[in-house]
């Protein structure tokens, strides 16, 4: 790839998203967002009705209907932001979209707390009424809310604050996505880089040491000057949500956020619990790659460097989408069908440009196609990248395909299982391939890694998030210093006496998104956990694991997450599936610790 990105408009259409599913154009979507106010219109008209079965249901059949179309102007809207977050129309759009949305909701904010104020035999008769039926796991739901949910007023007062609670979120995004610059980086042989947040990684992964410790000096300094802002926007953030889980009366900000889902606080905990229990297989891996990159010190940027000199295999495009058919084979020929069309269609945008949104994500609605965002650089990991995203599109249209709309969505719990299989499925159809030490070394560190950017890493994350909104409960200050203090702990615990403390590592917390959507992480580890067991089962049992899998993707949120994960065959209210994840981390790294001692002829 090269070092200079290019413009949007310079990039080839042939490898760019199709929206047209969602709108023809930008002037079909704003002809829709014109129309939607008189829609909203329809659901306040029902306030003071919903006391009867056929009230209720005519509310949640409007309401879903205006959500919907809603929800496709937000994302499309989204969607065109990412491809340029400089993009002034597209941050005008999503701004328009988001306040829409939060009209939406304070228009609705007044039905729940009206439903559970009706005598409770009514609620009971009204959750088995046959006119009902086909939201009956709606309302469960909506009765295991009723000890937090608040009056018709104080829940449209905290509707009209969404875009409020949002802004830390935003101002974040914005000042990591668009205003953040970074110095350009010189490599061993003085040649310049650019440097930017979707090619930071990319750069982390050269072998050249100088590039490798250049880019991340540059980085963080960026972040470290930026530090007072982005601390205080992430103490915004826990504020906020500290605030509303006081107001709905939970007894903590991850008791609230964990509760959607019906999950047990025991769940998180055993978790970080499990995890900690395997640390010295994590400092083995540490010692592993100092050893195999023969350095007297392991730094925080050789973490991502090539183990094997020359082993940096290229992949183009087409190659990745070959090896992504060839590795979800296995579940069926329905399953790889879905993935050709969405590789034909235009389901992703594959390569980085000016001003595009780093990392990767899987989004769209239940009336479009999925959209899949990558940064392809065209390394094994923009592979595996393909085979993760593609992973949550395969979920989102097997729930679309099979469930109403408003049993589509499936939970943050059960949303990191498909992607994961997906990757597991990759490097054991290539590992499968190969005899070749240095190839096999390779594909094993991948494996590796996965585990401990997935795994070990995310729960790091979550122990992070669970101390720093414990902080705000208590009423300490989430300073700079204080932040970085409690990330420094944490490394240092997590990666063992083998890596060389740097100091601009304890900025890295300011960098992660996903700690503006509290407590989400932690879904990651545990899906980790749950692809490692279903995707053995898919190769070792074949057709009955591949059934009961494809009926968890068929699932959407029809049922509590935890009860689908047992459909499918993982149990996840007891520490066993991080134990048998980790286990199998042993596995592997035993296996690249034989392989490495072939190749290095001890």
């Amino acid at each position: 790839m090269p070092d200079v990105l290019k413009e949007r408009s310079e990039m080839d259409p042939r490898y760019q998203w199709d929206l047209s599913t969602l709108y023809a154009d930008d002037d079909a979507w704003e002809a829709a967002f014109a129309a939607i106010d008189s829609k909203l219109g329809d659901v306040p008209a029902m306030q003071g009705t919903l006391n009867t079965a056929e009230n209720i249901r005519r509310y949640l059949e409007v309401s879903y209907a205006v959500e919907r179309e809603i929800e496709n102007l937000f994302c499309y809207a989204s969607l065109r932001r990412s491809e340029d977050t400089r993009a002034e129309k597209a941050q005008s759009m999503i701004a328009r979209a988001h306040s829409k949305l939060v009209q939406y909701f304070a228009r609705v904010a007044w039905a729940e707390p009206e439903i559970l104020a009706l005598p409770e035999d009514q609620l009971q008769a009204l959750v088995e009424d046959p006119l009902l039926a086909d939201y009956k796991f709606i309302l469960t739901k909506l009765l295991r809310r009723q000890p937090h949910t608040l009056s018709a007023a104080e829940e449209q007062l905290l509707a009209g604050l969404g875009e409020v609670f949002g802004a830390p979120r935003d101002i974040s995004s914005s000042l990591m996505d668009a205003d953040m610059v970074f110095d350009p980086v010189t490599d061993a042989e003085g040649q310049s880089h650019e440097l930017s947040g979707s090619n930071y990684i990319l750069l982390q992964s050269s072998d050249d040491r100088t590039l490798r410790e250049n880019a991340f000096r540059s980085f963080y300094k960026s972040y470290r000057q930026h530090s007072n802002t982005l601390a205080a926007a992430y103490s915004g953030a826990v504020k906020g949500a500290v605030a509303e889980a006081r107001a709905r009366h939970y007894e903590s900000s991850r008791a609230m956020s964990l509760a959607g889902a019906h999950i047990p606080i025991s769940v998180y905990d055993n978790l970080v619990e499990t995890v900690h229990k395997h640390m010295p297989a994590m400092y083995r891996y540490v010692a592993l790659r100092k050893k195999l990159l023969k350095l007297p010190e392991l730094h925080y940027y050789d973490v991502y460097a090539p183990l094997v000199k020359g082993s940096e295999k290229q992949y183009s495009y087409e190659d990745a989408q070959e090896l992504v058919l060839n590795a979800v084979a296995p579940l069926g020929e329905n399953y790889v069908n879905v993935v050709r069309g969405a590789f034909r269609d235009n389901w992703i945008d594959v390569y980085p440009n000016k001003g595009k949104r780093g990392g990767a994500f899987s989004s769209g609605t239940y009336d479009s196609n999925p959209y899949i965002l990558t940064n392809f650089t065209g390394t094994l990991d923009s592979v595996s990248t393909i085979a993760h995203e593609m992973g949550h599109s395969l979920h989102s249209w097997h729930s679309h395909q099979n469930q109403p709309y408003h049993y589509a969505g499936y939970t943050l719990f059960v949303a990191e299982v498909a992607s994961t299989v997906n990757e597991n499925l990759l490097i054991e159809q290539l590992l499968a391939k190969t005899s070749d030490p240095a190839e096999r070394l390779v594909l094993l560190n991948q494996y590796l890694e996965n585990f401990k950017g997935t795994v070990y890493r995310q729960t790091m994350f979550a122990e992070f998030e669970r101390e720093a909104h414990a902080m705000a409960e208590r009423g300490e200050a989430l300073s700079p210093s204080a932040l970085n203090a409690l990330y420094k702990r944490l490394i240092l615990e997590y990666f063992g006496p083998d890596m060389v403390w740097d100091d601009e590592v304890a900025y890295e917390w300011s960098r992660i998104p996903h700690f503006y959507r509290p407590f989400y992480v932690y879904v990651y580890a545990t899906g980790y956990s749950t692809a490692v067991a279903l995707s053995e089962g898919i190769l070792r049992e074949g057709e009955p694991a591949v059934k009961r899998y494809l009926e968890f993707l068929s699932m959407g949120g029809s049922q509590d997450p935890l009860d689908e994960l047992r459909h499918a065959g993982v149990d996840l209210d007891t520490p066993a599936p991080i134990d048998t994840a980790l286990d199998k981390f042993e596995r592997v790294l035993a296996d690249a610790e034989e392989t490495a001692r072939k190749l290095l002829g001890e």
